[in-house]
Order: C-alpha cells, then sequence, then structure tokens
C-alpha cells in the first residue's frame, strides 16, 4: 500500500476492537491518526500503543452536545480532514442486555449513538472534509438491519436490544446512500461496510 503520510483520518470508537486495530494500521502506513474515545484513560492508553503520529479526542457519543463540541475541537485544530470513519457504535447486547436505555438527549440509546451522532458528526464536518476532497466518509455499519417503525422509532414498546441495533444500522445506511447522492461531484465519496473479524486499512481507503 502506497504511504499516507500527509492524510489525516479521524477514527471513532478508536479505543477497542477494530477502531483501535484499524487506528495502529494506519499510524503505521504513516496516516495522522485522530483517536477518538469516550474514557480518558483508554484514549491514552491507545495513544500510547499506537505511537506515530497521533491526536486524541474525547467525547461521548451518546450526548450529541459532545459530539458538536467534538466536531468544533476538530474543526478548530485541523487544517484539513481526508477522511471520516464512523466506527463507533453499540452492539445488540451490553450495555443494557435486554432493557431499554436512553442517551443523555432521551433517545433510544443505540439508536442514538449508532445513527444520530454519526450523523451530526458527519454534517458538522462536512465543510472540511469538502475543503480536503478528494476525501472520503466510511460508516462502519452491518448486515443485521431491520425496518425502522417510523410510528415508534424509539423503540418505546416491544423493545428488543437487537431490533434496536438492526433499526439503527439501517438507518445509517439510508443515510449514506443519501449523502453519497447529495456530494456526488464534490470529490467527497461515501461508503458503507459490514466489517470483518478484522478490517484492514484497505477497507476503508479503497473504492
Amino acid at each position: 500500500m502506497a504511504s499516507l503520510d500527509g492524510k489525516v483520518i479521524l477514527v471513532t470508537g478508536a479505543t477497542d476492537g477494530l477502531g483501535r486495530a484499524l487506528s495502529a494500521e494506519l499510524a503505521r502506513d504513516g496516516a495522522t491518526v485522530l483517536v477518538h474515545g469516550r474514557d480518558a484513560r483508554r484514549i491514552s492508553d491507545t495513544v500510547a500503543e499506537i505511537g506515530g503520529k497521533v491526536r486524541a479526542y474525547q467525547a461521548d457519543l451518546a450526548d450529541l452536545a459532545q459530539v458538536r463540541a467534538l466536531a468544533d475541537q476538530v474543526l478548530a485544530n485541523e487544517p484539513r480532514l481526508d477522511v471520516l470513519v464512523n466506527n463507533a457504535g453499540i452492539g445488540s447486547d451490553v450495555p443494557g442486555g435486554g432493557a431499554r436505555q436512553e442517551s443523555a438527549d432521551g433517545y433510544e440509546l443505540r439508536f442514538a449513538v449508532n445513527y444520530l451522532a454519526g450523523f451530526a458528526l458527519t454534517e458538522r464536518l462536512l465543510p472540511l472534509l469538502e475543503s480536503s476532497a478528494p476525501s472520503r466518509i466510511v460508516n462502519v455499519s452491518s448486515l443485521g438491519q431491520q425496518a425502522i417503525d417510523f410510528g415508534d422509532v424509539m423503540l418505546t414498546r416491544g423493545y428488543g436490544g437487537i431490533r434496536a441495533y438492526c433499526q439503527s444500522k439501517l438507518a445509517q445506511i439510508l443515510y449514506t446512500f443519501d449523502l453519497a447522492e447529495r456530494l456526488d461531484g464534490t470529490g467527497v465519496t461515501v461508503n458503507a461496510l459490514h466489517p470483518a473479524t478484522y478490517m484492514p486499512t484497505k477497507m476503508v481507503l479503497d473504492e
């Protein structure tokens, strides 16, 4: 793979799992990686482990005020952004098991983190991505999808963790299609992917 020197890549949910592995590989390939996480200690540990050109950003994506603050910090500190990887998300079981939970703003938690946070972050960073074009947005989604109940999007009735997760991932994919159409011709490409057990750099940077 060609060197990523000079490329600036923001990875949300970079302190664990696929996000952490991806961030480490991007840094090894020469990119400047903007490591996002929720917990300060885990961010520090990740930055120390990855090494290279990394900068840390902290925000709880279950709080839209913190999502907006994260975007504003990136806009203030970063002169360019080549790739935004919306990787952070909540699975079908943890936290809460089968219990319905809400975000700081009162939204069903999985819908808030898996869809609304990525939507808000992306929209606020679009001017920077467009000025950095050619650039790209990658939404880490899932093959698991379920029709959205527009009469009860927040799933106040018949809640289940799998249902909530799959609904939030379908919303994310629908947004990806809509955004790709909006950004056609701007030099910003938008894709969604289902992660494998290990998500190599190629999945994020190739068409």
